[in-house]
């Protein structure tokens, strides 16, 4: 396999990250989402057979080259899946599917779901779970954002009724939800859920209150969201859009008017499908983009987080994000990312010339 650096780009000086593509496999289907299994050397793909079921692929990695150790075929597309909600010890992943239907499985008896609702009345565009993997505190929960305009979290200990429901108002028009993200679980009692819309609206949802806590929108279809971490106190907020550009919002300070203070970057030529953050580094981040090409970011903090307004109020400092590396991967999007949470810079990408990517990301330790 190539290896691949940014040509022309970030990624002269010899002591930048580059990103080598380690084993690329082709796939027969379309490919929505892919996952690594937490505490191994598998991951997953999800996605659509051109006959419009589902596919569930369980693959490993051996001495340089993907083994597909067994595949399951579901009756409706699987759009998204998080392992998030559930324990080291249960590893049960959730899947959203084309059918609104919500999905928790067992992957040592995938036959039938050990948890299933029909969440939505249309597709789960996006899911995300907190409370499990030994991280974040509280309930484990799943949310779930749907093309049906709402945003629905679920505690798989309770059938068939969400615990929160974030739908338009009477009279609002509904937008598509595109992403969700928890964050804020550093206690038993606060959680946050952040969702991102069509029309580029995002909406921080506070679960402990059951209010909306802030709003703001950024011109362009909100692609993807993510904290930084989700079990710590809020820190950063990545939104990435449509048309190329992505903004960081510093989640410490919120003024009363002002909201959060943010910084944007006009980031890839195209669509920017997904962010995340290195679980090992919360100042590192990667965005992939519709040309195919990868960007890893760093964040820098302003020398001070806060200051005061006019009027005494607090209100947040923006800081700066420089660009360590891009490389060019593929000539279709890559929709889906996921880095491992055991190996540092080990990373998995999945896009739409249906090859899955198992990436390494070098000298992270040195940015």
């Amino acid at each position: 396999m190539a290896a691949a650096a940014g040509a022309g780009g970030a990624g002269a000086g010899a002591d930048r990250p580059q990103v080598v593509s380690h084993v690329q496999q082709a796939l027969s289907y379309t490919l929505f989402d892919c996952k690594w299994v937490p505490r191994s050397a598998r991951l997953l793909c999800l996605g659509s057979a051109a006959r419009g079921t589902g596919v569930l692929q369980l693959y490993e990695l051996r001495a340089g080259r993907l083994a597909l150790l067994r595949e399951i075929e579901k009756a409706k597309p699987i759009k998204c899946g998080t392992f998030g909600a559930a324990s080291l010890q249960q590893r049960y992943l959730a899947t959203g599917d084309f059918a609104g239907s919500l999905n928790v499985w067992n992957l040592e008896a995938p036959e039938i779901p050990v948890y299933s609702v029909k969440g939505h009345k249309e597709i789960i565009n996006s899911i995300d779970g907190v409370g499990g993997l030994g991280i974040g505190e509280g309930a484990p929960e799943i949310v779930t954002g749907s093309r049906d305009g709402t945003v629905k979290v679920w505690d798989p200990r309770q059938k068939d009724t969400p615990v929160a429901n974030m739908e338009p108002v009477q009279g609002e028009s509904k937008r598509d939800c595109w992403t969700v993200a928890f964050g804020n679980a550093y206690n038993q009692e606060e959680r946050v859920v952040c969702a991102g819309y069509d029309n580029g609206d995002i909406k921080l949802f506070d679960l402990k209150t059951m209010s909306l806590r802030w709003e703001t929108n950024i011109k362009n279809g909100v692609c993807s969201v993510e904290f930084d971490r989700k079990d710590v106190n809020m820190n950063k907020l990545v939104a990435t859009s449509l048309e190329g550009k992505f903004h960081v919002f510093d989640m410490r300070t919120q003024h009363p008017t002002k909201g959060f203070a943010s910084v944007s970057e006009k980031a890839h030529k195209s669509t920017i499908w997904q962010v995340r953050h290195l679980p090992q580094n919360r100042d590192i981040f990667m965005t992939s983009g519709g040309a195919g090409s990868l960007h890893l970011w760093k964040y820098e903090y302003p020398a001070q987080r806060s200051k005061k307004d006019s009027e005494g109020a607090e209100m947040g400092v923006a800081g700066s994000v420089s660009l360590l590396q891009n490389v060019t991967l593929s000539t279709q999007p890559i929709s889906s990312l996921d880095w491992s949470p055991d190996k540092k810079g080990l990373c998995v990408c999945g896009a739409f010339d249906q090859t899955v990517r198992v990436l390494i990301v070098t000298k992270l330790n040195k940015v």
